[in-house]
């Protein structure tokens, strides 16, 4: 079981087909696409009943997480999986990711059976779903292409384009997202850097006037669920644009805050 953990800031953009063509030209000079080039990305997200996860981050808190498990390219029996704990805290994006065979990641969030091997990162979402209780929710799926710095390794700048769901799917490898979540030749664009943006993508962001937005793919996909009446209205608190993307922490005094104020909530709601 390979345990990863990022801290990062991550920007985002949303392209024209045109301001994709133009930038990807400029950046071809500081940047290089990685190994795996054009792949697909898939991902169920894990809420409660009712959505509070995904309501609370629409709500913009200072602190924020969410679950997720994802794999890259074409789903098998025996793809490898990514179980993700993302959080937010302050602006500042905290990932803690663990692997597993598909199959062993399926049984522990469908069914509760403990992986065979432990780990912190583990016991980190395992106490996570221990609170929130998470069940599958939404399935989002799409085509990424990824580069990184030539001199700076640790930048990182994603696109991503098709952004759909689905609104019912029993797991990642039946999933069949057909639900566009963004328009037609639309990109989204992530910056992913550890410090500060350096100067000459700072300047290459300004002549071509591309500018950030809060945007989530997740919340997003569930606006659609709404509009759908696949899930609750009261699982949406506002526009999905202006919804920032993750959900994050550090501060365990913010972390035990906002999951009393879930928590708070749901009992209310089964009251």
């Amino acid at each position: 079981m390979a345990q990863c953990i990022f801290k990062r800031l991550e920007i985002k953009y949303l392209l024209s087909e045109k301001q994709y063509n133009q930038i990807t030209d400029r950046l071809s000079s500081y940047m290089e696409v990685d190994e795996y080039g054009l792949s697909t990305v898939s991902s169920i997200y894990y809420d409660t009943e009712n959505y509070d996860i995904i309501r609370t981050s629409l709500e913009k808190p200072e602190y924020k997480e969410k679950l997720r498990l994802r794999t890259y390219g074409e789903v098998k029996e025996d793809s490898t999986a990514f179980l993700e704990l993302k959080k937010k805290y302050d602006g500042v994006v905290y990932k803690r990711r663990i692997t597993l065979p598909l199959k062993e990641a399926e049984d522990y969030l469908n069914k509760g059976i403990y992986p065979c091997k432990d780990s912190q990162i583990l016991r980190e979402i395992d106490y996570f779903i221990r609170t929130y209780k998470p069940a599958r929710r939404t399935f989002v799926a799409y085509d990424r292409v990824a580069m990184y710095g030539k001199e700076d390794k640790d930048l990182r700048i994603t696109f991503d384009k098709d952004i759909r769901t689905a609104f019912d799917t029993g797991n990642l490898k039946e999933g069949i997202a057909t639900k566009p979540v963004t328009g037609r030749g639309e990109r989204l664009m992530e910056i992913k850097v550890a410090g500060a943006m350096p100067m000459w993508l700072v300047n290459i962001l300004s002549e071509l006037k591309i500018y950030p937005v809060s945007f989530s793919k997740y919340g997003t996909a569930c606006k659609l669920y709404m509009d759908y009446g696949k899930a609750p209205e009261s699982a949406y608190s506002c526009h999905p644009e202006q919804a920032p993307e993750s959900v994050y922490s550090c501060h365990p005094e913010q972390a035990r805050s906002a999951r009393r104020r879930i928590l708070k909530g749901r009992n209310k709601q089964y009251a």
